[in-house]
């Protein structure tokens, strides 16, 4: 059980370990969403993660005969630098399976945290099989990234800290894969009070919480797809399932699309880096059906490598019409580019780029195909540019980003 006495024994194992994450007040997703948001930043955490709450805590309960054997586990990041990090400070070997898809950034931490990595598979669930099987193969210590009621414990102390800084608040949002974090915090936010609403948040393409709760018991997915691989979980945890069911008032799914959404204003508005697992909660705020009430976004994690980071930033840009590129054809004849570039700069346009293509036609005369890429303030100024080069005669298609045309 998680009990109110276990949630004490894990604050006091946990005093001098954390950092502290203070929520922060966002006058930003207060305006656009209706609600008075606050952000708890576990990505400021030690290892850039809540993780390293329930490691840390779990570790602290092991038997010498059980540290002696050496930990093992299975993670898509997070999970596998807690671990890390508490092995570390006990002195105790570890060996981390990730899956062959975990961002570089959370494979070369958690190396530099002394512990063994195993790549293997291409999701959780695969690297779990494999830890599972080294466990019992090597008589290592088993130690479950989320369904584990101590590990459980640990994450859950992140409520203590909400309630510490927001006594009068209405709902909290936590993120959920396996569901570890979710257990926890909705368990000690009850316990603490019962009027408290808090709500899981998964992504659409592994929602596998959500599919369990409608069943009414554990279920696993066939497949999942989505960017937020630290949610990325098959089948959630059976231990901690009874606690969901109990305490979570609800889980809302979320498409990828709108994480990269969130990506661009937590940076914007926040100069905050922030994982797409951890980006669920802000994503989240825009399908709350209520409003005018203290709302808690958890951002459960920032392990990002910069290629993600650059590819979430493009898309972004993209997405809000700051970004894009038009194919045009035009007569192969001497000033139609500088024609262009000069409609272009009249609307207060910046081109970044210019691909010139006298090959399209085999007939050159039939005209070449001209593709720019270039910078907008947004949807409505891109729209401009594009409907003032269609009154001026030229037949612009958009290009979308995979490279097909559009429009």
């Amino acid at each position: 059980m998680m009990t109110l006495d276990d949630f004490r024994a894990a604050r006091r194992t946990l005093d001098g370990v954390l950092h502290r994450t203070d929520l922060m007040y966002s006058p930003f997703f207060t305006r656009t969403t209706g609600n008075h948001v606050y952000i708890k930043p576990e990505n400021m955490q030690v290892t850039g993660a809540y993780k390293i709450r329930g490691a840390y805590f779990k570790c602290s309960t092991l038997s010498e005969e059980e540290k002696e054997r050496g930990l093992v586990t299975a993670s898509a990041g997070n999970h596998a630098q807690g671990v890390a990090y508490a092995a570390q400070a006990a002195g105790v070997s570890a060996t981390i399976v990730m899956p062959t898809t975990t961002p570089l950034v959370k494979v070369n931490n958690t190396k530099d945290y002394g512990a063994r990595v195993v790549l293997h598979g291409e999701t959780f669930d695969d690297a779990a099989a494999l830890a599972a099987k080294l466990s019992e193969e090597e008589g290592l210590t088993y130690v479950h990234p989320f369904d584990d009621l101590t590990v459980s414990t640990g994450q859950g102390t992140i409520a203590y800290e909400i309630f510490k800084d927001l006594p009068d608040v209405d709902a909290i949002l936590v993120p959920v894969g396996g569901g570890g974090l979710a257990a926890g915090v909705s368990t000690l936010a009850k316990l603490l009070n019962p009027s408290v609403r808090v709500f899981g948040v998964e992504p659409s393409g592994a929602a596998s919480m959500k599919a369990s709760l409608e069943a009414g018991r554990v279920v696993t997915l066939d497949k999942i797809s989505t960017i937020a691989d630290g949610v990325a979980v098959k089948t959630p945890g059976g231990q901690v399932f009874p606690y969901i069911q109990k305490n979570l008032d609800g889980i809302i799914a979320i498409d990828d699309g709108e994480l990269v959404d969130a990506f661009l204003d937590v940076m914007e508005k926040h100069k905050m880096v922030v994982e797409n697992a951890g980006l669920l909660t802000i994503a989240a705020l825009k399908h709350l059906d209520f409003q005018g009430q203290n709302v808690v976004s958890v951002l459960s994690g920032g392990n990002m490598d910069v290629i993600t980071i650059s590819s979430l930033v493009q898309h972004g840009l993209i997405n809000r019409g700051r970004i894009f590129t038009f194919s045009v054809q035009l007569p192969d004849r001497p000033g139609e580019l500088l024609r262009i570039a000069d409609l272009v700069a009249k609307l207060n346009g910046n081109i970044i780029k210019l691909d010139h293509n006298q090959f399209v036609n085999i007939n050159r005369q039939a005209g070449v195909e001209l593709k720019v890429t270039l910078e907008a303030f947004g949807l409505s100024h891109k729209a401009e540019i594009l409907d003032a080069l269609g009154r001026e005669g030229y037949q612009v298609r958009e290009v979308a980003a995979s490279g097909t045309i559009t429009g």
